[in-house]
């Protein structure tokens, strides 16, 4: 099972939890979990006006051996309005514009969609149990 929360956060309500999504799935092959804009077909979804989120913007998939991996899914703009930092065990790094990288298996951790003109992000969590 993959878990997953999300908070649209702006410089005004940094820290508050209001308006806090969830969503799971099965760790099944093929099982998508979506975040973006696109509220039909992404389980998590941003407010309408926040541009620098793409219509779809992350994907978590579920592979054949039940490990689950996230791919920023490239828009429709050669370059990017925001940044995506993965975090987890206490360590922080980058993802790549079209990339892809595995979660850990029974782990958690944070992925921060941050926008590049405004101070305002989109956080979610999640947990993998194993």
């Amino acid at each position: 099972m993959l878990e997953l929360t999300m908070a649209a956060v702006t410089a005004a309500d940094a820290g508050a939890t209001a308006g806090m999504q969830m969503a799971d799935a099965p760790s099944e092959p093929g099982a998508v979990l979506r975040v973006g804009r696109d509220r039909s077909v992404c389980r998590l979804s941003t407010p309408d006006d926040w541009l620098f989120v793409s219509r779809v913007h992350l994907e978590f998939r579920c592979g054949p051996d039940g490990t689950w991996q996230l791919t920023w899914l490239r828009g429709s703009q050669p370059d990017p309005s925001s940044e995506v930092r993965l975090t987890v065990g206490g360590h922080t790094r980058p993802l790549d514009y079209g990339g892809t990288v595995p979660l850990p298996r029974g782990g958690s951790g944070e992925i921060v969609v941050q926008d590049h003109a405004e101070p305002r992000s989109v956080n979610v969590g999640f947990y993998h149990e194993a």
